[in-house]
């Protein structure tokens, strides 16, 4: 047999085959929670300093009713972080009985509750096409769909935040996000065998995603 026959005959690289396949759709959940606890955070920590000029002398808030404010902000992004987990579960095979078990109540209560954000979802993912990623309405709307088209650069744009606001209390590695992702290639690898693939060193700020 020639170099080329056995060229031929020989089976593709597993390892890069694998980092070309797409990732399973309960990890496409995971990275849509990922984000969402990162929008979380990033309110709620904007609520923790207090203005030089925000309160009055009494102590009172300059602008009345501005703090409650804040804090339905911070509750809207909790719930969407909670649905996004709702729907992560879901993807993962999680019934809709676990799921109410989980939150004290009917599996009914639980179906009503996040039916259509799990339906929502799956829609998304068979979308043929991925939503344009410019002049979104708002900005989840929009890293919807980026991470859409994107879920590899998405993730990566999270592992940069991560790192950024690492506080040293364990190792999370070079990949703390796309690390964990996992594609349709099996169940042991990771996109972590990527990583490199596209040039850019993790940690490197990207201009689609801000601290």
């Amino acid at each position: 047999m020639s170099d080329k026959d056995f060229d031929a005959a020989a089976p593709p690289d597993t390892e890069s085959a694998y980092a070309e396949s797409p990732y399973t759709e309960v990890a496409r959940a995971r990275l849509a929670m990922a984000y969402e606890a990162c929008e979380l955070a990033e309110i709620a920590r904007a609520a923790v300093p207090i203005g030089e000029h925000e309160l009055r002398a009494d102590g009172a808030a300059d602008s009345p009713g501005s703090l409650l404010a804040d804090a339905a902000h911070v509750l809207r992004a909790a719930q969407r972080f909670f649905e996004a987990a709702a729907v992560c579960e879901r993807l993962g095979g999680a019934s809709w009985q676990v799921i109410g078990q989980v939150l004290g109540v009917d599996a009914s209560i639980a179906r009503a509750r996040f039916a259509a954000a799990e339906a929502c979802f799956r829609e998304e993912l068979r979308a043929a096409e991925p939503a344009p990623v410019t002049g979104a309405p708002d900005r989840a709307g929009w890293w919807r769909a980026y991470a859409t088209g994107n879920p590899l650069e998405a993730a990566r744009d999270l592992d940069d935040w991560v790192l950024r606001h690492e506080d040293g209390g364990g190792d999370l590695g070079s990949t703390p996000v796309s690390g964990g992702l996992t594609r349709s290639g099996g169940p042991e690898s990771k996109a972590g065998s990527a990583q490199g693939s596209r040039g850019r060193r993790p940690g490197e700020t990207r201009s689609r995603h801000s601290s």
